[in-house]
């Protein structure tokens, strides 16, 4: 199934404003974007090393556990570019990692306006995040 596919399946199911998957590149500790919904501010390609806060990363990549910022303010406690983030009119976040075998492939970010999202979409995300497996180990 292609990202793009992943990403229409989430905007049917949850509702997101921004959508981008992010490919774990483990010998760098780098995120690299395989998958945007916008393209312009969030090319793909770019890469985030580890600037992101270091509980995040934790959490996501290590634990294997989704983050859930449900506001405007937890999204600023965890992302550099929250600027950018609110500017599109993104106030609420899950990031739902990708795991295949044991192994952590990327994370399914996945955005929308402040209280768009609770523990349910959590839950329905974690669903979806399967879906990704295929394209993300094609990444590799």
């Amino acid at each position: 199934m292609s990202l793009s596919t992943v990403e229409e399946r989430v905007r049917a199911e949850l509702g997101v404003r921004l959508f981008t998957v992010l490919a774990w590149v483990p010998e760098r500790k780098a995120l690299r974007r395989v998958h945007s919904s916008h393209p312009a501010q969030y090319p793909v390609g770019g890469e985030k090393t580890v600037e992101v806060a270091a509980g995040w990363l934790a959490r996501c990549i290590t634990a294997q556990e989704p983050y859930f910022g449900p506001d405007r303010a937890a999204v600023r406690e965890i992302f550099a570019d929250h600027d950018l983030i609110e500017s599109l009119g993104c106030g609420s976040i899950i990031n739902v990692p990708v795991v295949d075998g044991g192994r952590t492939l990327g994370v399914l970010n996945i955005l929308d306006a402040e209280g768009a999202y609770d523990e349910d979409s959590v839950r329905k995300a974690e669903l979806l995040a399967p879906l990704a497996v295929p394209a993300l180990k094609e990444e590799q």
